[in-house]
């Protein structure tokens, strides 16, 4: 099979040939279709936070597609169908999660930084009756990408952790593909989105998908001000989707009395220095939380808003690329300007 991989840290991403893999036992082999692009596979390229355990390595942690093998030990499945997976992938026996919360499993194995990933012809997949998810019939494979990660990740930080409600302000910080679901999300549950990001760009499509107020935080002569009072005093909930420590200080000081901050921006150890004013958190009785993604088992909820037409991931998706267009498209990551909105890379293409 033909796929993208690296040497080391920051080594160039090449195309080349490598073996297709086998299913595990009880996991399968998925032909990829579509794969999206994250900020979270240029951090781990990059060795921000040195989580590879051996090389060359495959990256790609978000992906669609049909199982082409299956496994001795898989009951729920079969080649032909169509499919996509948390980027946490659970073991199914551990305590964690017999509670249901797959998506903190101690024991779980997430594609593209612990194995080999999503950007080549093909993947395995372990666990498979555990943590895959079948995908609608009239859904493409670059929308159904998203659903591994940042649609999944957003929904469940705005639904089930940030609880947000009907007529609540809501404060989306960073519009990347997680940023930008978070406002389409948070817009299709009623709550008035306000979205921040440095890119014109990026704030012109969250405000084309819902935000109601976009700020640029380099204009604005104190972007704190300017959330309160866009606000009317303060966000009930902020989500911090960028992975700034000074960005996740702002979230929580601009939040109204019992407000609650939701981080999913990964804060490295070598970047990060204190982020939390906690004399600002019990004054105010905030609450701090963490999202890291969503367990296969919770999907019906977020399917049924995309099957309403209230969520409509396919508008993330702004470009789709080949193999040989990854490398310029991660480099981009590193620029200040980014492209806008999801890209997407569909192997065949």
């Amino acid at each position: 099979m033909r796929g993208l991989i690296y040497e080391g840290y920051g080594q160039p991403l090449q195309v080349a040939e490598f073996p297709e893999p086998r299913p595990p036992a009880d996991g399968v082999v998925l032909r990829v279709e579509a794969a999206g692009l994250c900020r979270s596979d240029w951090h781990s390229w990059n060795g921000h936070d040195d989580d590879i355990p051996a090389f060359p390595h495959v990256p790609g942690h978000e992906f669609a597609g049909t199982i082409a093998e299956v496994g001795p030990d898989v009951t729920r499945w079969r080649v032909g169908d169509r499919v996509t997976t948390p980027f946490v992938c659970a073991c199914g026996r551990c305590l964690v999660c017999e509670s249901g919360n797959h998506q903190v499993c101690p024991h779980q194995w997430q594609p593209g930084f612990d194995g080999w990933g999503g950007f080549a012809e093909y993947v395995a997949l372990p666990a498979a009756d555990t943590n895959l998810v079948r995908l609608p019939r009239d859904m493409d494979m670059t929308t159904a990408a998203g659903l591994g990660c940042r649609v999944a990740t957003a929904y469940r930080a705005i639904a089930s952790v940030g609880r947000v409600a009907p007529g609540e302000e809501v404060v989306v910080h960073g519009c990347g593909g997680v940023g930008l679901a978070a406002v389409m999300i948070a817009r299709a549950l009623g709550a008035r989105v306000t979205a921040v990001d440095p890119s014109a760009s990026a704030r012109e499509l969250a405000m084309r998908f819902g935000a109601a107020v976009a700020i640029d935080p380099t204009d604005a002569e104190t972007t704190l001000d300017a959330l309160i009072e866009a606000t009317h005093g303060g966000p009930h909930v902020s989500l911090e989707a960028l992975g700034c420590a000074d960005v996740c200080r702002l979230s929580i000081e601009s939040l109204r009395p019992r407000g609650r901050h939701v981080q999913v921006g990964l804060l490295f150890p070598a970047t990060t220095r204190d982020p939390v004013p906690m004399h600002r958190v019990i004054a105010r009785e905030l609450e701090i939380l963490g999202s890291h993604g969503m367990a296969a088992h919770d999907y019906v909820d977020l399917l049924a808003l995309v099957a309403s037409g209230r969520m409509r991931p396919d508008l993330l998706v702004t470009r789709t690329i080949g193999f040989a267009d990854v490398p310029e498209a991660f480099a981009e990551f590193g620029a200040p300007h980014q492209h806008p909105g999801v890209t997407v890379l569909v192997p065949g293409s």
